[in-house]
């Protein structure tokens, strides 16, 4: 990327920016009022709350990548988008929800398989604010969304830790990033906790350990009942000490299948079934949505609430823990011996049935016999 171009990209974003000074703005295309961030309900005070109220996130498969739609009473706001290739599928599954507006956009960060699918989503929808890192980019993805953005009229916002929004009868609280982290765009990452009634979920991004550390010690609330694991699983990210703060019901992995990062790792998936959460992947089961009514959460389409989960259920969200063997193709049961001696490069945990991997054309082991 030439000189020229990053400076312009540079200027662009603080000329956007700037917008934030003004007393009175409104969203894209001039049709949607964007509430005062100051006026925002702080989480858990969110306003009283109707009896037929809900709020529901879907996260949207989306490969490897990261989309997440959240609706709260008629209000909508989209986390991410995917990459570039995603746009028709985010898009079109937005208006499958009969989204028309989003009070919210969030570019959680800069990287392509987060913003992507944003340029579309902005160009497509009416939508009140954008909230990004403030953290430029050089890449022609990130010059994209930043025209559009222009094109559309939009206002940005700078988010900054402790910040709370209201979406509806929810709120939802800025909890990181908390510092300037240099070039490490992960780190970056736009993260969320987002209250309804006695529920809440936690969302950040990328955001690696170093940025965890930081919210640990920054002094807000972190304790949800569902985790939107960071960085598709990564052992980058997930510490120990960050897991056992948010201590979530439900953990979503957002991820490709058979992906070239191996995501999620061992170690983040150990330590998640160490303390007992329960895991939810895109790349086993498609789009997950769930439904909270302020009390209770379901996870549609599984039969589950928070309050208790059926044999069946649980067997059929977690599965088992298999050994795959990239180079022959078979899988192996965990403490089967020929596994033991398949190379580092080669080896592949994968939590999840059978028959999926049947259908991905592996092939069991025969001494085993998985």
């Amino acid at each position: 990327m030439t000189t020229n171009m990053a400076g312009n990209t540079i200027k662009r974003i603080l000329a956007l920016a700037a917008v934030l000074c003004m007393i009175c703005l409104t969203g894209c295309a001039g049709s949607v009022t964007v509430s005062d961030p100051s006026s925002a309900a702080a989480p858990g005070e969110s306003g009283e709350q109707r009896a037929d109220s809900r709020a529901v996130f879907h996260f949207i498969d989306v490969g490897q990548g990261d989309s997440t739609l959240i609706e709260a009473n008629g209000h909508y706001m989209l986390i991410d988008a995917g990459e570039r290739d995603q746009t028709e599928a985010v898009t079109s599954y937005l208006k499958e929800q009969g989204v028309r507006n989003l009070d919210y956009v969030i570019g959680t960060h800069p990287h392509s398989d987060h913003i992507g699918g944003l340029e579309g989503v902005i160009r497509e929808f009416e939508v009140a604010n954008v909230i990004l890192p403030q953290k430029e980019h050089t890449t022609r993805t990130y010059e994209r969304l930043l025209d559009a953005i222009e094109d559309r009229n939009c206002k940005i916002t700078i988010p900054k830790a402790g910040e709370s929004y209201s979406l509806g009868a929810a709120s939802f609280q800025i909890i990181s990033p908390n510092r300037d982290y240099d070039d490490n765009l992960n780190n970056w990452s736009i993260g969320i906790r987002f209250v309804f009634g006695e529920t809440s979920f936690v969302l950040c991004g990328d955001a690696e350990k170093e940025a965890e550390e930081d919210m640990l010690s920054g002094g807000l609330a972190l304790n949800a009942d569902v985790l939107k694991v960071s960085h598709h699983g990564s052992s980058t990210s997930s510490s120990p000490e960050f897991i056992n703060a948010v201590s979530p019901r439900y953990a979503v992995i957002s991820c490709g299948r058979n992906n070239d990062y191996g995501h999620p790792h061992k170690e983040t998936l150990d330590l998640l079934k160490k303390q007992g959460i329960k895991v939810l992947r895109t790349d086993q089961l498609g789009t997950i949505v769930i439904e909270s009514n302020g009390t209770d959460l379901q996870v549609m389409g599984q039969n589950d609430t928070s309050q208790g989960t059926s044999k069946q259920t649980e067997e059929s969200l977690s599965g088992s823990e298999y050994i795959i063997n990239t180079n022959t193709g078979k899988f192996h049961l965990t403490d089967c011996k020929l596994a033991e001696s398949i190379k580092e490069e080669n080896r592949r945990q994968f939590n999840g049935t059978r028959q999926e991997l049947i259908d991905q054309g592996l092939k069991p082991c025969k001494s085993c016999n998985p």
